[in-house]
């Protein structure tokens, strides 16, 4: 059985070749996506049993997805085949000044419209050691939320780390209910929540005159969160980035110097890798510093690939974590 599980919602990625606007595109590249997948396809290449939970359509497409997932090394057997169609984005990347742009056609998607009486939770999580969602999942739809909760009892049910990446799109939000509404239950069963100031006085109401204030209160209000996490990024342009890390334990604050990205070749799927990073760390290393500077690291690198997903060996990202960054020929 699968030791990382992730759940939600993959999507077909079409993307402008190169640095092209979507007005000059007159082919667009294929590939798939999801934040949480990305997770599970990063841990998959350290060798990490991960496997992702989804909806697909019973249709060419989604069965071409899942086999995108099976060949980065993601179990799929779990994966659910009904509903409509796929979910899809576009993506136009952006350079130097002009920012990428990204549009979104995913209503009435599989996975939104999926029954959670789907997923037998147990079954795969019985044997598990770590659950992962992301807050976009439960924008989606009832169904979607309610099926991401259970998965989240199950979870707890079974003594598994919870991870959950609260941040939230904002424009998703179309079936009555607001972020307020359902992450709040979500964050109640999550041991390590990815969240900024911000979305937290957004999402919970709880404010805070700093990071350290607003994770106090919201232990607080939650106490079965031990760990709050947050990345900073400074945007010289869309070219050229800096990225650091914060981790709030409980007892201190933890940071990471500025890791420079630049040129960057694919923003997108970065703070997916900063997550798959931070989790190998904490499975692995015994120390949080080191696995906070191996989840910028990961980040980093991950701005240097193609597509959505961290494609690298545990070697390259700890290279970057200890400095080595002049991308010299490998011969």
């Amino acid at each position: 059985m699968a030791q990382i599980v992730s759940f939600g919602e993959v999507l077909l990625r079409l993307s402008t070749p190169g640095f092209s606007r979507f007005e000059q595109a007159r082919q667009l590249n294929v590939t798939y996506a999801g934040g949480e997948a990305n997770v599970s396809t990063a841990l998959a290449y350290w060798g990490h049993h991960t496997a992702h939970v989804t909806r697909f359509p019973d249709s060419p497409i989604g069965r071409a997805a899942a086999q995108y997932l099976h060949f980065h090394g993601v179990d799929v057997s779990h994966i659910i085949y009904g509903g409509p169609r796929m979910a899809v984005y576009f993506l136009e990347t952006g350079a130097a000044l002009r920012g990428s742009q990204i549009v979104y056609d995913r209503a009435n998607s599989s996975l939104a419209e999926i029954d959670p009486k789907e997923i037998d939770w147990d079954s795969i999580l019985k044997d598990a050691k770590w659950f992962h969602w992301a807050g976009i999942t439960p924008a989606l739809s009832q169904g979607a939320a309610d099926a991401l909760l259970d998965g989240i009892k199950v979870a707890r049910k079974y003594g598994l780390t919870v991870s959950g990446d609260i941040f939230y799109r904002a424009n998703l939000w179309k079936y009555g209910k607001k972020p307020s509404d359902i992450l709040p239950e979500l964050t109640a069963g999550t041991d390590i929540v990815i969240a900024n100031s911000e979305n937290i006085k957004e999402i919970f109401g709880i404010g805070g005159n700093d990071f350290v204030d607003s994770c106090v209160n919201l232990q607080k209000a939650f106490p079965q969160v031990k760990t709050i996490v947050d990345t900073k990024r400074t945007s010289i342009s869309a070219s050229h980035n800096l990225l650091r890390a914060y981790l709030w334990n409980g007892k201190e604050l933890l940071e990471t110097a500025d890791t420079e990205i630049n040129p960057i070749i694919d923003r997108v799927g970065g703070g997916d890798a900063f997550i798959a990073g931070l989790i190998h760390g904490l499975i692995t290393f015994n120390d949080q510093q080191k696995a906070l500077e191996f989840g910028v690291a990961a980040s980093a690198l991950k701005h240097t690939i193609e597509g959505d997903a961290l494609i690298s060996t545990i070697q390259e990202v700890e290279a970057i974590r200890q400095g080595e960054t002049s991308g010299r020929i490998k011969r």
